[in-house]
């Protein structure tokens, strides 16, 4: 679905109704009390001293224009009076602000690219779109919405849906526009907006329509034939040959369409696999089905032996239950990603220039360079960066993180977030398949298109299982049929094809790696190879870069230290002056870390850049200098106090910057690269998993061993190579380590690739690059830990299904083989346990949950 942008009028529009002043709108005051009186039809306050009405139902009713009353009069004439109680009123139509500012929105839908999106071309000079109201409530929405729309110029047919909440518009074409439909809804009361449905949902609605279609002939012909079946089972020697005869040929008719129609699919499935020389599972089930129908007819046109018209509807109608379950299974899996690739605006607002009026134009014609408008409400359409204003942006479906995040001037924003708060302006730097938002599609693209070994492997037994099925049950039926009892085999022998359940070998795997994939991918990791979860369930080595992966690989003010008569606050607010606008990592780390004021900015005037030591400026009317701890004391002269305390005062790879005036220093700034705030999190979990890791990093030694020491890692190298820490993996894995390399995905790109398994941390690299077996979309490191961990359950979930399936099997069809199992039987254990193996792999999409982490850093 494209959802309206949120520059439509519906935040305006869908206020809460005004409550009646007077009561229903009845004239029970005096004449020129018009302002105590309230519409009957819309609710709003009616001011004219003589305002318009009508006789409805006895009563005179008054009305603020003249659309209200004909609404209510032909409401009242088509029998919907009773909407007009206490507790149902329409939606009120659109005010001249509103319709002002939808118009363009409206218009934009007349652009070729949109038309192309939303309106379905029809034979004979016809269109057709599918329009989808945002108040729609109830039966006579609909009917008014129906009755409102036919009678405008063009249309043809209006079909309005309560229950989807949609409507079906079809029109001449050339006499009618996209626009002025919606122009008409909306005077009605209806905000409406084109509605495209993928082609995904479209194959998804058509299967699970069809899947459900065939369920429900299967249940009623189940249903059906045990009426018939039950008597014969009970009183079968007190029943006239003749009624027996009739009761057989109605099971017969009603076991037809079942066999024809609903299992269908199961025999184009077999043939299928037959065709392929593959032993799929359909085989033995349509084998088994096809096998009892015929013995059945052949039975009854004879009028002598034993039908399983019973057992044969009862066994398609639980088969397609466990199948239909299986299929909501994989579909609920599908990526949230991938949803809101759909979900993206079909318009946007573009700007000549900043703070110009903008012109509503289809997303397909933005083009890098554009300067566009994001107003609060509404989906970023491309990605960009932010030119003017701040805001907070729900990123949740491109990373997991559930709360918004603040971005101002200068971030950047990516295509498919929402803005919840404040205007904002953008510059447009990627669109299209460009963007954030389709590299994470194509990611996820990548990782179906690529068959996990252990699904590869379950499919390759369920091969092996059918052929073996299919010797035992040729061989239970000779066994029968030559030494125990020949009138019974055919029995025996479909209800060993139908007991066997290679559908819970073959869904073992696949629907438990699904929903792990689909859950892991709503916290921000994405999986791009196919054997990324089996082997994380085996990581015991996690090798971890530091800079960009443990801490955020920029500087930060980790202390502040005031010298002199100002606070840490104001110190901080002077150097931020200084460095406004500066590009330099210390200058955005002390602009970033300087408190938000509410007052005038500080004044800066005669900046001067000294390279090398730093800067000097009058500030606030006072001369300041801020930089090296000698180019400081230069300013207040030889004799003065100047900074003499060490410059390192911290750790190794730290960096202190001083700010002074004349009469001395006034603090010192240290600046170094900060952890992230969620590394604590991740090695603590890691240690819970018993996985061992290890800090290998290029930077020099000293800073190597403080933050190993710093984070509690026992091992750790420094001064690594990018060919050094591929090497450092090896040796690992000849110590028969599974390791879990984890890193930017650019100049890790040679252990990334040497680890058994890796992880990118995409933040900041672009995702189709990264080149690793997965991929963590945001900073929120602690994901990794829950990727270990999910894998791991996903291991268990697999070796259970597995186990069932298995169990259930051995005891099966042995029992199926001696008799003691009847078809009806067979068929219903083979869905159950269909069913518990699907239901057990549901029960990973409960670690999907959005992840939730503390604001920090404006975020």
């Amino acid at each position: 679905m494209s959802p309206p942008p949120a520059t439509s009028p519906s935040a305006s529009l869908l206020a809460p109704f005004p409550p009646p002043i007077g009561r229903d709108g009845a004239d029970t005051a005096a004449p020129g009390a018009g302002a105590a009186l309230a519409c009957f039809h819309c609710g709003l306050p009616v001011t004219d001293p003589q305002p318009l009405a009508a006789d409805l139902d006895g009563s005179r009713r008054v009305f603020c224009c003249g659309g209200c009353q004909a609404l209510a009069q032909t409401l009242h004439a088509a029998g919907f009076a009773h909407l007009y109680g206490d507790e149902a009123r329409f939606a009120r139509p659109i005010d001249d602000d509103a319709r002002r500012e939808a118009e363009p929105v409206w218009a934009a839908y007349d652009a070729p690219e949109l038309r192309a999106q939303f309106v379905r071309p029809l034979d004979g000079g016809r269109a057709e779109i599918t329009l989808a109201p945002e108040n729609i409530r109830c039966a006579a929405c609909a009917w008014l919405i129906e009755q409102h729309l036919s009678r405008q110029p063009g249309v043809e047919s209006a079909v309005a849906n309560v229950a989807t909440r949609r409507v079906v518009v079809r029109w001449r074409d050339g006499a009618q526009t996209v626009s002025g439909l919606l122009a008409a809804l909306a005077g009605i009361g209806y905000m409406a907006w084109p509605f495209e449905v993928s082609r995904t949902d479209q194959q998804d609605r058509r299967a699970r329509r069809g899947l459900l279609m065939r369920m429900a002939v299967a249940m009623l012909g189940m249903m059906q034939v045990m009426m018939y079946a039950w008597p014969i089972y009970t009183h079968e020697a007190t029943i006239d040959p003749g009624q027996l005869q009739l009761m057989r040929w109605a099971s017969f008719a009603l076991t037809l369409p079942v066999v024809c129609y609903a299992a269908s699919p199961i025999f184009a499935g077999a043939w299928r696999s037959l065709r392929q020389r593959h032993m799929g599972m359909d085989v033995p089930v349509a084998i088994g089905v096809a096998a009892g129908f015929a013995a059945s007819a052949l039975a009854t046109v004879r009028g002598v032996g034993e039908v399983y018209f019973d057992s044969v509807t009862m066994f398609v109608a639980f088969l397609l239950l466990a199948r239909y379950l299986e299929l909501r299974v994989r579909q609920a899996s599908r990526s949230g990603a991938e949803m809101l690739a759909r979900q993206l605006p079909a318009t946007c607002e573009r700007l000549a220039t900043a703070g110009a009026a903008g012109e509503r134009i289809p997303v397909a014609r933005l083009r890098a360079g554009d300067l566009i408008r994001v107003k609060a409400g509404e989906i970023v359409p491309a990605d960009g960066a932010v030119t003017s204003g701040a805001s907070a942006l729900d990123e949740s479906m491109l990373t997991g993180e559930s709360r918004p995040v603040r971005r101002c001037a200068g971030d950047t924003v990516l295509a498919g977030s929402f803005n919840t708060a404040s205007p904002l302006e953008l510059r447009v730097t990627r669109v299209g398949a460009g963007t954030r938002l389709a590299e994470i599609v194509a990611v996820l693209d990548r990782a179906l298109a690529e068959k996990p070994r252990l699904a590869t492997l379950a499919d390759r037994v369920a091969g092996w299982f059918v052929a073996t099925l299919l010797v035992l049950a040729a061989l239970t039926g000779l066994v029968w049929g030559l030494w125990i009892d020949p009138s019974r085999a055919l029995l025996v022998t479909i209800a060993v094809l139908v007991v066997s359940c290679p559908c819970a070998l073959s869904l073992a795997t696949p629907a438990a790696l699904a929903a792990a994939g689909a859950a892991l991918s709503r916290r921000g990791v994405l999986l791009a190879r196919g054997h990324a979860l089996e082997t994380l369930a085996r990581v015991t080595d996690v090798v971890l870069d530091k800079t960009g992966t443990l801490t955020e690989g920029r500087f930060a003010v980790a202390a502040v230290e005031p010298l002199g008569e100002a606070d840490a606050a104001r110190c901080l607010a002077l150097a931020a002056a200084m460095e406004r606008g500066g590009e330099h990592p210390i200058a955005r780390a002390l602009v970033a870390a300087a408190p938000e004021s509410a007052g005038q900015p500080l004044q800066v005037s005669d900046m001067r850049n000294v390279p090398g030591h730093g800067l000097e400026a009058v500030v606030a009317g006072r001369r300041l200098r801020l930089g090296r701890a000698d180019f400081v004391r230069a300013l207040g002269g030889e004799g003065r106090p100047g900074p003499d305390a060490p410059d390192n005062p911290m750790h190794p790879g730290a960096t202190v910057v001083w700010l002074g005036a004349e009469t001395g220093p006034l603090a010192r700034f240290v600046l170094a690269d900060v952890e992230r705030p969620e590394t604590p999190a991740l090695l603590a979990r890691l240690r819970e998993l018993g996985v061992r890791c290890h800090l290998v990093s290029g930077d020099n030694l000293a800073a190597v061993h403080w933050w190993a020491a710093h984070f509690g890692i026992e091992r750790m190298a420094g001064e690594v190579t990018p060919e050094g820490k591929r090497d450092y993996v090896a040796r690992l894995q000849q110590q028969g380590a599974v390791v879990l390399a984890v890193g930017d995905g650019i100049n890790d790109a040679p252990v990334l690739a040497q680890a058994q398994v890796s992880i990118a941390i995409g933040s900041g690299a672009p995702l189709a690059q990264a080149g690793a077996d997965a991929v963590l979309t945001h900073g929120g490191v602690a994901e990794i830990a829950t990727a270990l961990a999910v894998s791991r359950q996903t291991r268990r979930v697999v070796r259970q299904n597995l186990g069932w399936a298995f169990f259930y099997n051995v005891v099966a069809i042995p029992l199926a083989a001696t008799g003691l199992v009847t078809a009806w039987m067979a068929g219903i254990g083979m869905s159950l346990s269909s069913l518990l193996v699907v239901a057990n792999a549901w029960r990973l999409l409960r670690a999907g949950k959005p992840r939730r982490t503390p604001l920090h850093n404006g975020a």
